[in-house]
């Protein structure tokens, strides 16, 4: 009989994971790269090495866009659940994937529905995998 459990998935996004340092988050401000998926920006700084550990995240929405804490709370929680979701894609990534830090800003001007968000956040891993590794040519 066999005992040994089938690999099950992570859904988890423990402290760990939270990118909170400041001299961590100027750093990756100032050496990252970032592209933009409205109404997304993602910021992202390359690891030395390819890595099957989860990268720092950093989660943010700007209180210009939105004056009232109740709404940029909302919309960090959709984003903080969108990526809980779908970082497997990193995570599970042939050959593992180059990213060490990653910040996930919201740069919208109003509230999107979570089916927008994440699929926009969706489409930002998959462009941020095959900008991580430049060295892969497209198949087909």
């Amino acid at each position: 009989m066999n005992t040994t459990k089938p690999d099950v998935r992570s859904y988890r996004f423990p402290k760990e994971e939270h990118l909170c340092r400041k001299k961590l988050i100027e750093e990756l401000f100032d050496r990252g790269s970032s592209f933009g998926l409205y109404p997304l920006r993602l910021v992202w700084l390359p690891a030395a090495a390819p890595t099957a550990g989860p990268p720092q995240v950093l989660v943010s929405v700007s209180k210009r866009s939105f004056k009232r804490a109740v709404d940029r709370n909302y919309l960090k929680r959709l984003l903080r659940e969108a990526y809980r979701l779908n970082k497997y894609r990193l995570l599970e990534a042939e050959g593992g994937h180059l990213v060490d830090r990653l910040a996930i800003i919201y740069t919208g001007k109003e509230k999107k529905p979570f089916a927008l968000v994440e699929k926009k956040l969706i489409s930002g891993l998959e462009r941020l995998l095959s900008d991580a590794h430049p060295t892969a040519a497209p198949v087909g």
